[in-house]
């Protein structure tokens, strides 16, 4: 296995998300789950998707939430795991009880990102983090500041990255992306959330992967069925609108 997809094994536990704008919270009890300590790199998404690498030991940005589907289906297929989705149109399903890779949970991100703190961030910015600070045009290479208590790099700063939620359901098929980007200052927080279209991409979004197969229908703080409710609810549970 490449560096870029050196899982790491977490052991799961309590995790509490923040929303900011209605000031409340819920917490999430985590299974065990793994994650991928760097974000994907330009070099393996060439290998396994045939896109151009110029740069291979960068996190890959300007990749679409719909490409990291893609990506976690083929890493999968390479290493011979069952895939984590399924598709019917421009419909995706996550197979809760896959062994394959996937993107992480809202919940799942947080968690690995904070590495048991309870601060805006694992540690001192300058050291762990890429950003606007450092007078950057483009990501740098993973692994090039301070990890967490985790051993996972870039969890913070360098690009944000996409997750598997919606960023709210009742606003459509926006997804999230968490972390915070090369050219970012006041986002460099463990609990800022962000989103946009699936087919969507930016210059300084990427992605990392995980993996856990769970027996479902529910898990790692997500469902389908809450994100039915959250739909067609005034008030979305658990996040505020968008506007």
């Amino acid at each position: 296995m490449t560096p870029d997809t050196d899982m790491v094994a977490l052991d799961g536990g309590p995790v509490t998300l923040r929303d900011r704008r209605r000031k409340i919270t819920r917490t999430v009890e985590l299974e065990p789950f793994e994650i991928s300590r760097f974000a994907v790199t330009e070099e393996i998404m060439a290998e396994l998707l045939a896109v151009p690498s110029a740069h291979p030991r960068r996190a890959a940005v300007g990749v679409s939430w719909q490409q990291a589907i893609r990506f976690c289906n083929a890493l999968s297929e390479w290493e011979g795991l069952d895939p984590a989705y399924g598709y019917d149109g421009e419909d995706i399903t996550w197979h809760i009880d896959s062994d394959g890779y996937r993107l992480p949970t809202e919940a799942e991100w947080e968690f690995a990102c904070r590495a048991g703190s309870t601060k805006a961030q694992y540690g001192s910015v300058p050291d762990i983090a890429w950003t606007r600070a450092d007078h950057l045009a483009h990501p740098q290479d993973v692994g090039g500041k301070m990890p967490n208590l985790f051993g996972l790099f870039d969890m913070l700063g360098n690009a944000w990255e996409w997750c598997w939620d919606l960023l709210d359901p009742t606003d459509g098929d926006q997804r999230v992306f968490r972390g915070g980007g090369y050219g970012d200052s006041a986002n460099i927080d463990a609990s800022v959330r962000r989103g946009d279209h699936p087919r969507t991409s930016h210059d300084d979004v990427g992605f990392r992967v995980a993996r856990g197969a769970f027996d479902g229908p529910a898990a790692q703080g997500w469902s389908a069925r809450g994100d039915a409710i959250s739909a067609v609810s005034d008030i979305p549970h658990g996040w505020s609108r968008i506007r």
